[in-house]
């Protein structure tokens, strides 16, 4: 079968992008990725999505619209993209169950993935201490102290959450001044067991005998000083997911795909971008879903070009 529209990626823009592509009656196919919801199935509370009075979790929203896109008649399909051969008029998606999905468009909705610190040992000890989703791994560490690194929402957001499950929360950042929301920044300051240590930088990660994160060798103001945790949570940023596109498509000099101005067109006839992997300034889910529903709009536009 060679779908109308493939769109890789379920975060809200990749789902507004299904909704709409489907809507519009056009055979549409949406490759998940590891998981369905992306990302923002990672968040315990939004509070700013329009149409919602009460407070909702990503994995609520998420879900209503993967429904809702089905209901129109997207088909959904898990897995990942491992390489993609998108410059011929039919494009060929390769999954890393080993299927070949075709399509005459792509709708790319990647979102990003989160950045590591960049320590030594720091893969390693993935699974044993190091984690970057509070939310899906929190509860391993119910009552035991633990260490979020990093200044912006997400940080002080994975803080909040991991204070109701967490003895203690150690706020590890290298500068005194946050990036985050004022807001989420005085829940975390009113918040009795999360405790600030800034400005401090990681020097080391260090391991018990069985090779599990035991604590953190920090510099804190210049001074050494030991923290002792069962985890650090690391929340330093992301990094665009776009590794698998090769270089057939242009991208910045971060690695985010490069549209035309105001469009989500890409250097690439038939491919379109939208959400965070072409946009990393305002990464909101409103303005991602914004994004996938224009993109999908585009797409159609584009198919009947070549009908």
């Amino acid at each position: 079968m060679i779908y109308d529209i493939a769109i890789i990626g379920s975060g809200p823009a990749g789902y507004s992008a299904a909704i709409y592509a489907a809507r519009a009656g056009k055979k549409t196919v949406m490759i998940a990725g590891m998981q369905f919801g992306g990302q923002i199935a990672r968040t315990m509370h939004l509070e700013n999505y329009p149409g919602f009075a009460q407070k909702i979790d990503g994995i609520f929203l998420t879900e209503e619209m993967r429904k809702q896109a089905e209901s129109f008649g997207a088909e959904m399909k898990m897995g990942s993209v491992v390489s993609a051969d998108i410059l011929k008029k039919i494009k060929i998606l390769n999954t890393d169950g080993g299927e070949k999905i075709e399509a005459h468009s792509v709708i790319i909705a990647t979102g990003t993935t989160p950045r590591p610190l960049g320590m030594p040992n720091e893969a390693a000890l993935i699974g044993k201490g190091i984690s970057y989703c509070a939310t899906c791994d929190g509860f391993f560490f119910k009552g035991r102290d633990v260490a979020v690194v990093g200044g912006g929402n997400s940080a002080l957001i994975e803080s909040l959450h991991l204070s109701t499950i967490a003895r203690t929360v150690y706020l590890v950042h290298r500068r005194n001044e946050f990036r985050a929301e004022e807001i989420n920044v005085a829940r975390a300051r009113e918040t009795e067991n999360i405790k600030f240590i800034t400005p401090a930088e990681i020097d080391e990660f260090i391991t018990d005998e069985k090779g599990a994160l035991k604590s953190l060798r920090l510099s804190v103001d210049k001074h050494e000083q030991i923290l002792d945790v069962s985890a650090a949570f690391i929340s330093i940023g992301t990094m665009p997911s776009t590794a698998f596109l090769g270089d057939v498509i242009e991208l910045d000099n971060s690695g985010y795909i490069i549209t035309e101005p105001n469009l989500t067109k890409t250097t690439v006839d038939g491919v379109f971008a939208a959400g965070d992997v072409k946009a990393p300034r305002f990464r909101q889910a409103v303005i991602a879903a914004a994004s996938g529903a224009q993109a999908a709009m585009e797409a159609v536009d584009y198919l009947y070009t070549i009908e």
